[in-house]
């Protein structure tokens, strides 16, 4: 059996087995390596996203769980009140501990070795990666209102950078508090200059390039904690290693 990787988040994840989309990437760069499953809810803020944590992550002991997940919210929760978005607003106290508590559900239903006979004996509990909201470009948000509300939209967007900022570093802190792995998509995609039209499509959605961006962090955390891609092994026997003459002697370990 494969070892599983999931995908939980917002729309960003949701989006993200699209063409050119990083949750394809992942699937492509782990295909017979481990299944990534995608579990992106559009809309989504953390408050929502707990009451489906029993329902993905159930405490189930004979299911065997995955080795690593991603964790993907902070854009919706990062809605400001009195704008168009505002019934997403999730107050940053609560948009910590929420975090918090998917967090310890996910350490709690996968805790150390329950998965050492699929990747390492060696491992240490689930690879658990926050991933924090990505960059706000507020320009980018109007445009995209005015083109599906027209005359009716506001006049300020639903969302601001300096905002996104703040609840992205909430998530940074509480991944050093908790000592897993987090990536700060926040600041780094604006270490690219015209980051705005490179790397977001509507404002707040990722281009190919965005994606790109998330596909590539998400990779070298996965590396250097313990999932390296190129360090793991085929499910089945490459084709090269099959005997035209004698098929079976390439199979015969699955029979122990």
């Amino acid at each position: 059996m494969r070892p599983q990787i999931v995908l939980f988040g917002d729309s960003i994840t949701e989006q993200s087995f699209r063409s050119g989309g990083w949750g394809a990437s992942l699937a492509d760069t782990y295909s017979r390596k481990a299944d990534v499953f995608n579990r992106g809810y559009g809309g989504y803020n953390t408050r929502w996203a707990l009451f489906l944590l029993h329902h993905l992550f159930p405490l189930d002991l004979r299911k065997a769980p995955p080795v690593a997940a991603t964790v993907f919210f902070g854009a919706n929760d990062a809605a400001l009140l009195g704008r168009t978005s505002e019934k997403q607003h999730v107050p940053l106290d609560e948009y910590k501990e929420n975090l918090r508590k998917i967090v310890k559900h996910l350490k709690r239903v996968f805790p150390p070795n329950r998965w050492k006979f699929y990747v390492q004996e060696s491992s240490p509990a689930m690879l658990v990666v926050l991933i924090t909201p990505p960059p706000v470009d507020e320009p980018g948000r109007k445009a995209y209102a005015k083109s599906v509300y027209g005359e009716k939209a506001m006049e300020f967007p639903e969302r601001t950078n300096d905002m996104a900022g703040v609840y992205a570093w909430q998530c940074v802190d509480l991944a050093k508090e908790l000592g897993v792995w987090s990536i700060n998509l926040w600041s780094k995609m604006q270490e690219t200059d015209g980051w705005q039209q490179k790397y977001l499509s509507d404002g707040l959605h990722l281009t190919p390039e965005g994606n790109a961006v998330v596909f590539e962090e998400v990779v070298n955390v996965f590396s250097e904690a313990w999932l390296s891609p190129a360090e793991m092994p085929l499910d089945f026997p490459h084709h090269s290693e099959i005997e035209g003459e004698d098929p079976e002697k390439a199979f015969q370990y699955l029979c122990l």
